[in-house]
């Protein structure tokens, strides 16, 4: 059952972080979906952790559920990074830079 609930929402948190462009079509709802992915894959690590610990399966490895659920937290922060929001590097845009280069003419 564990095997089953963990590997079904790590399956839903791939298929939602394929489809965040469709998604994200305004920050509120980027904002949302990336919180729903890292939350299921949050969950989906503490049922692979509790699976490891508890002594049980997957795929017939006793070792394989750890390694995984190691991948879903790191696909939980990754999915928390900004896509297209907030500019976190504090880069120019190009475009930015085009409009003050013709603003200077």
């Amino acid at each position: 059952m564990t095997e089953s609930a963990s590997l079904g929402m790590c399956s839903l948190a791939v298929l939602l972080w394929m489809a965040i462009g469709s998604l994200s079509r305004t920050p509120e709802s980027e904002i949302l979906a990336q919180r729903v992915i890292a939350g299921i894959c949050l969950a989906s690590a503490a049922l692979l952790f509790f699976l490891h610990y508890s002594g049980g399966e997957i795929w017939g490895s006793k070792n394989i559920a750890r390694p995984f659920a190691v991948i879903a937290v790191i696909v939980a922060l990754s999915s928390m990074m900004n896509i297209k929001g907030k500019d976190i590097q504090g880069e120019s845009n190009p475009h930015k830079i085009m409009k003050a280069r013709r603003e200077e003419e």
